[in-house]
């Protein structure tokens, strides 16, 4: 009987001991505020709290070079258990086009999160009615079809690099036009300038239901609730791509350490308000935690560097 008893108290008091254990973790957003890795800091943040996962929960910000300043930092940290840092797709492409002295190998992965699918689009005006006609223009004159996204050796440009290579066009002679923001993606489109313009669904949605854009296609595997497009792959170009968040931590912590943190983001994950997180902001669930994110991390390592390379960003 004692046993037993000894047993269920155990279990009742184990969330506690997560939460006591992590006390005064800190998240670091690797990007300057109002970005994507800083929303979904303070989205961890709110909810740890507010689940009573963890308390207290600080973010604080390390903005440059596509995060790999916060990653330098991050690495500097080794050994501390109440640190995080949020990164994604953006960062591992950075990692190799900055040459970064510090590379992902160097941290503790804990968990992938979020998602969010890229799309292509072009004014509503465009002769490309659909993505076969945009890439048959595109063969007959890589140059001559401009694509117009993110910073260079981004998630956007790696999306086009793909597209490329699957429309049988050499991505070393695609024309690409990198921005620093969104807004001066779509003022480039709707003004004319470029072809295609290529970023999240979230960036376009405005503009796609007004008129003013025309949606071709979408990176994810299967079509998404919501959004009227189809998959590249049903369209013959086998693409697929999600510009991915996820949590780190700095290196040398020991297993236990790690174990805790992977269990904080378990229970944030099968939380309530989580879910509710992602349907508001329309996030797209992509969860690995523990040994399945170490393993999907170095395989994107590799497949981010063959893509830089092939487009002629990195050696």
């Amino acid at each position: 009987m004692k046993q037993v008893l000894s047993l269920a108290l155990l279990l009742s008091l184990a969330p506690l001991t997560v939460a006591q254990n992590l006390s005064g973790l800190r998240i670091m957003a690797p990007a300057s505020p109002g970005g994507g890795w800083d929303q979904t800091s303070r989205a961890i943040q709110t909810v740890l709290q507010s689940e009573g996962i963890v308390r207290p929960v600080q973010v604080y910000n390390v903005p440059g070079a596509g995060g790999t300043i916060g990653l330098a930092q991050l690495y500097n940290a080794r050994g501390e258990d109440k640190l995080l840092m949020t990164m994604g797709l953006v960062m591992v492409g950075a990692v190799q086009t900055n040459a970064s002295k510090v590379d992902l190998s160097r941290v503790t992965p804990i968990a992938r999160l979020t998602g969010e699918y890229e799309v292509v689009v072009v004014p509503a005006a465009s002769p490309y009615k659909t993505m076969k006609d945009l890439t048959a223009a595109w063969k007959a004159n890589p140059g001559g079809v401009a694509f117009a996204g993110g910073s260079a050796g981004g998630t956007d440009h790696m999306l086009v690099g793909l597209l490329a290579q699957a429309a049988g066009v050499d991505p070393r002679k695609m024309n690409y036009v990198p921005f620093s923001g969104g807004g001066e993606t779509l003022a480039a489109l709707l003004g004319n300038q470029v072809a295609a313009g290529v970023a999240g669904y979230g960036e376009f949605e405005a503009q796609i239901k007004a008129g003013k854009l025309r949606l071709l296609g979408i990176s994810s595997a299967r079509r998404q609730p919501g959004i009227a497009a189809p998959t590249f792959k049903e369209q013959g170009l086998n693409v697929e791509l999600a510009n991915w968040r996820g949590i780190v931590a700095p290196p040398g912590i020991s297993a236990s350490e790690k174990a805790a943190l992977v269990a904080a983001m378990d229970k944030l994950h099968a939380s309530k308000e989580w879910k509710d997180t992602l349907k508001t902001r329309n996030w797209t669930d992509l969860y690995l935690s523990g040994s399945r994110f170490d393993v999907f991390l170095k395989l994107e390592q590799s497949r981010t560097r063959a893509i830089l390379k092939d487009i002629g960003l990195v050696k």
